[in-house]
């Protein structure tokens, strides 16, 4: 009896269980829809940001802004620092999502630190901070508080500070570890090069003859930095949607792997409730046939 006790509670802990985690796909289900309409909704101006970067730069004006300029390598006396901002979740039960974005940023670090860099570490998200902390490396900065529906203010709060360190000289390389949201099922981890900025390539055809007002350098002191921006509000929402799909489809997962393990434990419950009541019969059966004869 204490075996049949025992998988009946085993039966309740994981009916139990799965319904947890169905719930928590249902959760994630619906925050992904959110978070994917924040995301398409945000392509139009990264869009129109990057034409007009295209169609304003030319050579001689890139010389002229540093967020254009190409520092030297720390080597060639270019300047000796480097940050990465690695974006990451407050919250688990998402499958590898965390661990694929802390590895993508680990090969970074090192491939600048092989540069000559020094590099310094923006990290957002409680599974990011936990794991560097835990390996014993101090970061320049860490952010909790950017929840799944980030807003331009964040972006603009993580992007600063370094658009203008780099813009004095004291950074040679800005990068963002995120993830890119291919489909529902398809979110690699990435590094965009923030900073020095890569003009967007301009497509086929010639060069639009704008009547500009101002001119564009004005233009550009104040295009570039709301591109770069706009690059980190991107990375925060592809992120945010990254992680509401990976987590639905952990949580799908355990839950199909509950209902599996709970249809193996009723079987094993009932065949063993059956050769106990086959046992009960045959022992009730001996028992009689002793007193007959």
């Amino acid at each position: 009896m204490a075996k049949s006790r025992e998988l009946k509670g085993r039966i309740r802990s994981v009916t139990n269980t799965r319904k947890i985690t169905r719930t928590m796909e249902l959760v994630a289900t619906s925050k992904l829809k959110r978070a994917q309409d924040r995301m398409i909704s945000a392509r139009p101006y990264a869009e129109a940001l990057a034409e007009v970067i295209s169609d304003l730069v030319t050579p001689d004006l890139a010389d002229r802004f540093p967020l254009l300029r190409q520092p030297a390598l720390p080597s060639e006396g270019g300047p000796s620092h480097a940050a990465v901002i690695l974006l990451t979740s407050n919250r688990g039960f998402a499958g590898g999502f965390n661990a694929n974005l802390i590895k993508e940023a680990r090969r970074r670090v090192e491939e600048l630190e092989s540069q000559g860099y020094t590099v310094e570490l923006v990290v957002v998200g409680k599974k990011g901070i936990g794991f560097f902390r835990y390996l014993g490396r101090t970061m320049r900065a860490t952010r909790t508080d950017i929840s799944d529906r980030p807003t331009a203010e964040d972006a603009t709060s993580l992007a600063q500070e370094l658009l203008d360190e780099f813009a004095a000289g004291r950074l040679g390389v800005v990068e963002l570890v995120r993830s890119q949201f291919q489909s529902a099922l398809v979110t690699p981890p990435v590094t965009d090069r923030l900073l020095p900025i890569a003009p967007p390539a301009k497509g086929g055809g010639s060069r639009p003859d704008y009547i500009l007002s101002p001119d564009p350098e004005t233009l550009l002191e104040d295009v570039l930095p709301r591109y770069v921006r706009n690059a980190v509000y991107r990375g925060l929402v592809e992120t945010a949607a990254a992680e509401q799909a990976q987590r639905r489809t952990a949580m799908k997962s355990a839950t199909d792997n509950a209902g599996e393990l709970i249809e193996t434990l009723k079987r094993t419950y009932n065949r063993q409730r059956q050769a106990q009541i086959t046992q009960e019969i045959a022992e009730l059966v001996g028992g009689a046939a002793a007193l007959q004869g």
